[in-house]
């Protein structure tokens, strides 16, 4: 039973993996591998365990509780993105992201590319990697009329997103995962993780400078819009502020992250709803689809706007890795291969070259089952960092690249000749740096 177990898993994965060739979404293999798992462990009655993090055994359980387990910690971080990308939405609505063109002045390659690049790196932080490629790439295409250039400008951005989501627990799905199952703690994620990011972003942005593709200034002249609405920078600054807000109330409360985030949409909500009821021109973003005799909610179109494919591949390949750890698959796995590899750090690092080539949410869901390692260990922080970052190496390694890809139409090969050795530069450079204050400094 358990090979076809496997069997099963590894099909969908492989699915997953080939959506683009299959022209399947990735979120129908998800799904069905995980209501197969589960039918199947419930009708050999297959035996499900707990693993006990602190006694780093399994001990056995039902399986109805264990699926609810897991149903719990999986909706934990779902309702937190459903949060998360509501609040984007609500932003995106008043247009508060055109305030970000607005501090684009220069015509000079070389800083426009420091500019995206930092700009990828802290919003990334904040709104996740994403959201951050979405919304830079769509001032980028405002920015640069020329394609080839803009490519260029698309690879960077990507590298140096994945770069600034790796330090925060709201900058990407697999430090959100870690952090809701506290495994790190926003404070210490940030100290120890912070500093290899910044070398991750720095050292590819440092050798793209020098090269063609960043010499000279932009041709096209850079044209001020007239923002959309009044209230947009009020609601980004709101927005981004409501979202940073989450991790301290999750310190002060210690409750769950996804309380944070249903307050801070709450009052995000409650000024969308104020604003949209004041006089204002937002005809080009609603297109005339106010309802008859009222006003149409903020709050409403931006749900219908967010991003539910992605949310039920979540549930489903969450929910399919937590199939494996429940049979206790993932603790052997990971006995065996701290035997065949003892050094951790080489472990990590392979996790970090396999998010390139598979998607990095179930490698690091995986991790979490097979380590049994205490809050904050450094073990979580290098996975972190490099779940985070390793994406970058490959243009279908991370869901920013595969929005940048198709939001650009950038070629697989193009981003391998071209970007991959400036990302592989960074991962390897901040995975260096990371050890060196692992050993010498934080953890010494």
């Amino acid at each position: 039973m358990e090979t076809i177990i496997i069997i099963v898993f590894l099909v969908g994965y492989l699915a997953i993996t080939l959506e683009h060739n299959l022209k399947i979404d990735k979120l129908i293999p998800a799904l069905a591998m995980m209501a197969i798992l589960w039918a199947i462990i419930a009708l050999a009655h297959m035996p499900v365990f707990e693993v006990n993090a602190e006694l780093k055994e399994l001990e056995p359980s039902h399986l109805d509780e264990m699926l609810l387990h897991h149903l719990g910690k999986t909706a934990e971080i779902l309702v937190f993105l459903l949060g998360a990308m509501t609040i984007v939405e609500i932003i995106d609505y008043f247009d508060g992201f055109a305030t970000i063109k607005g501090y684009i002045k220069t015509k000079s390659k070389k800083k426009l590319l420091w500019l995206f690049s930092i700009l990828a790196f802290i919003l990334s932080a904040i709104i996740d990697n994403l959201t951050a490629t979405i919304v830079l790439v769509t001032i980028l295409q405002k920015v640069i009329k020329d394609r080839n250039t803009r490519l260029w400008f698309a690879g960077m951005i990507v590298i140096n997103a994945n770069a600034g989501g790796a330090w925060s627990p709201i900058g990407d799905v697999t430090t959100t995962m870690l952090w809701i199952a506290n495994k790190v703690s926003a404070s210490q994620l940030v100290i120890n993780v912070l500093l290899p990011s910044i070398v991750c972003m720095v050292v590819p942005t440092v050798i793209a400078q020098r090269f063609k593709a960043f010499k000279g200034d932009i041709e096209a002249e850079i044209i001020e819009e007239a923002p959309k609405s009044p209230f947009g920078s009020t609601m980004l600054y709101l927005g981004l502020g409501s979202i940073v807000f989450v991790p301290f109330f999750k310190t002060i409360t210690h409750l769950p992250p996804y309380v944070g985030m249903m307050l801070s949409l709450a009052v995000v909500a409650t000024f969308a709803e104020i604003y949209s009821n004041t006089k204002f021109s937002i005809s080009s973003v609603d297109r005339g689809e106010h309802t008859e005799g009222g006003h149409h909610s903020p709050v409403h179109k931006s749900l219908s706007k967010i991003e539910l494919p992605s949310i039920l591949f979540f549930l489903g390949i969450l929910l399919a890795v937590a199939a494996l750890e429940s049979l206790g698959y993932l603790f052997h796995y990971a006995e065996s291969m701290n035997q065949a590899i003892p050094n951790t750090d080489i472990v990590v690092m392979l996790l970090g070259v396999g998010s390139a080539i598979i998607d990095n949410v179930p490698l690091v869901a995986a991790s979490m089952g097979m380590f049994s390692e205490t809050l904050d260990n450094p073990l979580w922080h290098f996975i972190a960092y490099s779940a985070g970052t390793g994406g970058s190496m490959l243009i279908i390694g991370s869901a920013a690249g595969v929005v940048a890809m198709g939001m650009e139409k950038i070629d697989f090969f193009w981003y391998l000749r071209k970007i991959t050795i400036l990302a592989a530069a960074g991962f390897v450079a901040g995975a260096i740096c990371f050890i060196l204050l692992r050993d010498f400094v934080i953890y010494a």
